[in-house]
């Protein structure tokens, strides 16, 4: 399925949003416990993965999608192939972290509430690039 390039952008946030939100959803419920520590540590999770990683990536994403000559590009090619296989890599060693029990629960609490922030900001990011590349009209009739 091809898009509009612009859409490209707007995939990239959906994505994100959901997958970020999804991360939130298993680190919150993963225990009940709740300290000041494991806030902060969600917080510095979540600064250093956003800032270090996911702003870049959505720099980086945006200028390869516009700076593409093509009007139209399939669907999946929100990522390149490195970003793909970045992921996979992420899920997988997600899942293993879980199934492993190597990480207490609220160490797991602390790291998937701020690693899911920073995902969820990231489709943020990737939804104000579709808008800001966008033209909306009003057309009076």
């Amino acid at each position: 399925m091809h898009v509009a390039k612009k859409y490209l952008l707007l995939t990239a946030g959906i994505v994100w949003a959901a997958a970020g939100f999804n991360i939130v959803r298993i680190g919150w419920l993963s225990t009940s416990y709740m300290s000041i520590a494991t806030a902060a540590a969600a917080v510095i999770t979540f600064l250093i993965f956003y800032h270090m990683i996911f702003k870049k990536l959505i720099h980086k994403h945006t200028e390869r999608i516009l700076a593409n000559t093509e009007d139209r590009m399939h669907i999946l090619r929100f990522f390149d192939a490195k970003s793909y296989i970045i992921m996979i890599c992420m899920m997988s060693f997600g899942i293993a972290l879980r199934a492993s029990h190597l990480w207490p629960d609220v160490c797991i609490k602390s790291f998937y509430t701020g690693l899911g922030c920073a995902l969820l900001a990231a489709g943020i990011g990737f939804i104000r690039q579709y808008v800001k590349t966008s033209t909306f009209r009003l057309h009076a009739n």
